[in-house]
């Protein structure tokens, strides 16, 4: 009789033991920000460790497009380069801002990089933004610099901004020749000091600026470490210290942590490579690159993929590519399906998970064993990370019982730059994260039931209905108006508006231009109701979005 063998139990001995004092990956307790929290005992101190580790990786790849390739070598170059010249012509020291504004591509990370030798906090703005949406981000962090390609740069001049502004396209190669050749400046900090700045959007109608420290993004390289050792142990491979054979697609934006945190910065600690499409997705373009480039892995928010069901995948070779993972937004059963039947070669290696910006990185990971067992759930907690379901005084609820969502880990952000107030609703004394979700935990796994109130999720873009509403209000024919998703085959959502006015006074078209003149197309309503009937209220005095989708 053949024993079968428990995944998570298998699972959990491996952990067990990679973790073990002594072990490559020893645990160990440490008070972080005053709680005591589990982290690597032996681990890197700042992230400029993580770039003076890259060196050993010489030319390999590091980043790659489908016109440009780096090697770990000329990419720690450069960074010091620009870094070099940053601290010269600018002024750049610790804890200035650097503002990066731009596409995908190696200037982006090149300069998130020579932020990081000189001690300064990298500011990744959304790519989609409009001018005022830019001219608002400006003045909330105070860049001394913004690094932007030639489109973003001509939307930084209409904000008429005064500050310095250097072009991807001229300045930077100017600045690289001249400091080429420099030593790469080490600036010391603190684990706990802050080292990057992304934007989330906010409740409160202005997008926040979620703080990573130090600590944050080297232990999120270390889960990655720690996920590929285990890999290796499962499969009798030797544990290693790389450099490894993977190639990540990166189609997500840079401004984002699913690519920022978990796909760029890893790989100066495994030596693989990031492999970047050029443009707005287009799934034959993007499988093109994954044949020539022999792409292993990609991290695709479920709108991508639902594209690539549409897509004839058999005129590519995608022999190469051995793991999918779903990110951003929630995938249902059936796009899995979907997927399982269009990529039957996946079907050992499609995953799923939880997270949001401030948690640093996926929360919970839905592997293929979690998925066979329960394809609507978004997994279990992975290395390093803890999940409760609370109720609304705190109290920890039992197995099966809906809740929020609260998450505690070492990849768990800061805070919200300059809102003292916002990150002590979202972080509690314990340091405990309060997502804001609420969803189960049953035998281990996790299931999302409600995302943050009101919030539209589409493609993968997370889109807060008071940010739009507060800019239609600034219509002289708007009386009041609600914002809300509905539902989308493709995006997941799509956002719609009801909008009270005088009849006559003004039509969808005048409002989706003034709208689209202030916000990120992705934020314009694409679905318009105009009427002189006042919004349906509840008994507080707040519109019931809920009625009106209806």
């Amino acid at each position: 009789m053949t024993d079968v063998v428990d995944p998570q139990q298998l699972a959990a001995q491996v952990a067990a033991g990679l973790t073990a004092p002594g072990a490559p990956f020893e645990l160990t307790v440490e008070p972080v920000l005053g709680v005591p929290i589990p982290v690597l005992a032996h681990r890197s101190r700042s992230l400029r460790a993580l770039l003076e580790h890259s060196l050993r990786w010489g030319e390999r790849d590091y980043l790659v497009t489908e016109d440009r390739r780096l090697s770990f070598t000329e990419h720690a170059a450069a960074a010091g380069a620009l870094a070099t010249a940053l601290a010269r012509r600018y002024g750049v020291g610790k804890g200035d801002r650097v503002g990066i504004l731009a596409a995908n591509g190696p200037d982006w990370v090149i300069a998130f990089w020579a932020a990081q030798c000189l001690g300064a906090i990298p500011v990744g703005y959304n790519a989609w933004w409009a001018p005022p949406e830019i001219a608002y981000g400006l003045a909330h962090t105070t860049p001394s610099v913004v690094i932007a390609d030639a489109k973003r740069a001509a939307r930084l001049a209409e904000t008429g901004t005064a500050i310095p502004v250097l072009a991807m396209e001229t300045d930077l190669p100017a600045l690289l020749t001249e400091f080429t050749g420099a030593e790469i400046p080490e600036t010391p900090v603190a684990e706990d000091d802050p080292a990057v700045i992304l934007y989330t959007s906010g409740t409160s109608g202005k997008p926040k600026g979620v703080v990573h420290s130090q600590r944050n993004m080297v232990a999120v390289s270390d889960y990655h470490r720690f996920t590929d050792a285990m890999l290796a142990a499962f499969t009798g491979q030797p544990l290693g210290e790389g450099p490894s054979e993977r190639r990540y697609l990166v189609t997500a934006p840079l401004f984002h942590i699913a690519s920022l945190h978990n796909l760029v910065i890893p790989r100066l600690v495994t030596g693989a490579a990031a492999v970047f499409p050029h443009g707005a997705f287009e799934p034959g373009r993007v499988l093109s690159l994954v044949e020539r480039e022999r792409v292993t892995n990609w991290a695709a928010v479920p709108t991508m993929a639902s594209r690539l069901l549409e897509h004839d995948v058999a005129q590519h070779d995608l022999s190469s590519l051995t793991a999918l993972s779903l990110n951003s937004a929630p995938t249902s059963p059936a796009l899995l399906a979907a997927l399982r039947a269009k990529l039957p070669t996946l079907n050992l290696s499609l995953t799923t998970s939880y997270g949001l910006t401030e948690s640093g990185t996926a929360a919970t990971v839905a592997t293929p064993p979690d998925l066979a067992v329960d394809d609507a759930s978004v997994g279990r907690p992975i290395f390093g990370v803890e999940v409760r379901i609370r109720d609304t005084d705190g109290t920890v609820l039992p197995d099966g019982t809906e809740g929020e969502i609260c998450i505690r880990s070492p990849y768990v952000m800061l805070g919200y730059w300059n809102d003292d107030a916002a990150t002590a609703r979202a972080i509690d004394g314990e340091r405990w994260l309060r997502s804001g979700d609420f969803g189960t935990l049953t035998d281990g796994r996790l299931t999302v039931s409600g995302r943050r109130t009101d919030l539209i999720l589409r493609g993968g873009e997370n889109v807060y209905p008071v940010e739009i509403e507060n800019v239609l209000t600034e219509h002289p024919a708007v009386t009041e108006c609600a914002v809300f998703g509905v539902a989308h085959p493709d995006l997941g959502q799509e956002v719609a508006a009801v909008v009270v006015t005088e009849p006559g006074t003004v039509d969808p078209a005048d409002l989706r231009a003034f709208v689209a003149a202030r916000l990120a197309h992705f934020k314009v309503p694409v679905h318009w109701r105009l009427t002189a009937e006042p919004l349906p209220r509840n008994a507080t005095g707040k519109v019931t979005r809920r009625d009106l989708a209806v």
